[in-house]
Parts: C-alpha cells; structure tokens; sequence
C-alpha cells in the first residue's frame, strides 16, 4: 500500500522559515510528479508547489520568492523550503504524488495526512 508522511511542521514567528519533507514508500511503480497543497480554515485547498521527476517546477502565485520546492529521486523524498513566512501561509500542508506504471492501470494520485504549519504575527 502506498502511503505518504509528511513531517516538518510547526509553529514559527512571522519572518522565519520551516522545511517540509515528505517520503513515499509501499509502492511498486514511479512517482512522476509530487507536490504541495495547503487548505486553511474556511478556504480552499490551494497548489503551493509541485516538481516533476524531471526537476521542473510550478510555484503559487502568493509564495513565488518565498518557498522552494525539491526532490531526491532517490529516496523518493520532496521537501518545501518555506522561507519569510507569512501568517497567512497558516494551514496544513498536504503532499501529493503520482504513481504510475506497469500495476497501475491508470496513474494514481496519493495523498498525505497533512502537517500543520501555523505563523504568528
């Protein structure tokens, strides 16, 4: 079964900088793209940060400067390097992968149970 944890989040002062990671493990395919959503209270779930296999990546408009996606293919790792955190960057953070291949039929989408990060002012 495959299954995603996420680790990393906390509480930090408005300024300060948290790092994300995320392992993937229990499966038996490739993990093509991966990546974060946040969803804060009463909001809707938000595309932070994604990088292809490949190393590209996509950034969010509101954290473009601000954070950094990577990976390590190896270890089947994506982090998030949040840097100059905002309040409103308050939410859980959320990692996704896609699997793909020979056992799966189409490319599936995982998901993580999230990590709270919360920034105060």
């Amino acid at each position: 079964q495959e299954q995603l944890v996420e680790s990393g989040g906390g509480l930090v002062q408005a300024g300060g900088s948290l790092r994300l990671s995320c392992v993937a493990s229990g499966s038996t395919g490739r993990i093509n793209s991966m990546g974060w959503y946040r969803q804060a209270p009463g909001k809707q779930r938000e595309l932070v940060a994604a990088i292809t296999s490949g190393g590209s990546t996509y950034y969010g408009d509101s954290v473009k400067g601000r954070f950094t996606i990577s990976r390590d293919n190896a270890r089947n790792t994506v982090y998030l390097q949040m840097n100059s955190l905002k309040p409103e960057d308050t939410a859980v953070y959320y990692c996704n992968a896609e699997i793909s291949g020979s056992d799966y039929p189409m490319p599936r989408l995982i998901s993580g149970q999230g990590t709270q990060v919360t920034v105060s002012s």
